[in-house]
Formats: C-alpha cells, structure tokens, sequence
C-alpha cells in the first residue's frame, strides 16, 4: 500500500504539507507517501504555473499509474485537491479516499463555485498573467488564519511555500466524480478559520464516513497523530 498527497490551493511543495503525518505514517504502519506535484501551482520543470484542474488531475492519473496494482493507493485530498480527486475520475489503484477539510464536488461544479457561498472566505486576487494569489496577508496573519494551531516556524515555513496558481484551477467546471463509489473518510477539522465547518460538513455527507478533528486546516502538520489513527483505521478496514 501507498499514500499519495494531493495538497491545497495556492501552495507548493506537498511533500513539507505532509511530512509530519508521512513521517508517522511510516513509523507506525511502514506505509510509505509521496506528494503529487500540481501543474497549476508551478510544480513543473519551468517552476511557472502552468495548465489548470484538468493538468493537476492528469497528474494524479499518471502518479496512480506508477502504483503497484496490487496493494494499491491511499489517496489524502486536502482542500482543493479533493476537487482534483474528483476530477482524476475512477482509477483502479485507488482503494480508499481521505479528505481533509476538502471537497466532493459533483459533476459539473467549479472549485470556485464551490467556495463562492463561504461567509467569509479567503481573499484572492489576479495577479495579471493568468494566475491568482491571496491577497492582503502577510507571514502573520496567513499563519492566524491557516495554522493557528501550529508553531511561529512551521507558519513562517508554511508562508514560504504559498505561491500564485493557473485561475483555471478555480474556474474549470469538473467533468467527473472520482469520489463515488470509492471508499472514503472526511476529517472535518473542527477549528479550521479557513474553510468553514458548515461546507466542510455539506461534503463530508458524501463520503463513506465522518470525523471531527479539533484542529485547524492542515491536521496533518499540527495533529499527525489523529491523521495517523485514521489511516490505519481505512487499512484495517
């Protein structure tokens, strides 16, 4: 068995997102992980943002194309890269579907659709060459809102890793629901500031089964342990 983590909007590097949570992960099951790299978010050769949904969720198909059939692949989508799940379509490596504080969008939806009912959502803006970007934080309030639970140097380091993305990520409307049949746990993290409780719910009704996690956005950084409990719960499962 395989982990395969397919981050959020707006950042880079998937691998430091997870490493916490891999690094356990491995310990305790011996389950090794790997990051999927997003097109959309520079995670290419020429480190520019390039394509949209439609290339990150290539992505995925290609990442779970390289698993061995036979064990199979845990797949962890964190906020926008469970629209990616959703996208990559049916894959027969994948075995089971984790979100964290993520989405389960039906056919036809657009990340950006998706986010647009939020009472208070992320402020983002146009960077002017195609691309987006949050707009109005600095390393201080970033971390407020998105890892409040998590040290001054993990949020320093965490800010380091924001990045502009491809606006098609967000306006691309999704042409399957790889999420359907599939297996799948939704973590609501019971204290996030970015997504709220209320749509993190609306698409945990879908998934197979529910936990509420006390912890902000990225449990995987602050509480690997409660990450970890439930991974090993889908494979015991």
């Amino acid at each position: 068995m395989e982990l395969l983590f397919v981050h959020g909007a707006l950042v880079r590097d998937g691998a430091w997102w997870w490493q916490p949570t891999a690094d356990l992960l491995l310990a305790r099951t011996g389950v090794r992980s790997r990051a999927v790299a997003l097109p959309s978010c520079g995670e290419t050769a020429s480190g520019v943002p390039e394509g949209g949904l439609v290339e990150d969720a290539a992505a995925l198909r290609r990442t779970l194309d390289e698993v061995d059939g036979a064990d199979g692949a845990v797949v962890v989508g964190h906020s926008y890269g469970g629209t990616v799940v959703a996208e990559a379509g049916h894959h027969p490596a994948v075995r089971h579907l984790l979100y964290v504080s993520s989405y389960l969008p039906d056919v036809g939806q657009a990340q950006a659709a998706i986010m647009s009912g939020e009472p208070d959502p992320v402020s983002i803006a146009e960077v002017g060459d195609g691309t987006l970007a949050v707009a109005g934080y600095d390393r201080s309030s970033f971390g407020a809102r998105f890892l409040q639970d998590a040290d001054d140097a993990t949020q320093r380091a965490a800010w380091e890793r924001v990045t502009a993305q491809t606006a098609a990520a967000f306006v691309t409307p999704t042409t399957a629901a790889g999420w359907e049949g599939v297996d799948s746990t939704y973590l609501v993290c019971a204290e996030d500031r970015s997504t709220s409780t209320a749509l993190q719910r609306e698409h945990a009704s879908r998934a197979t089964r529910a936990v509420e996690v006390p912890t902000g956005h990225h449990p995987f950084i602050t509480r690997p342990d409660l990450v970890v409990d439930r991974i090993e719960a889908l494979l015991a499962g």
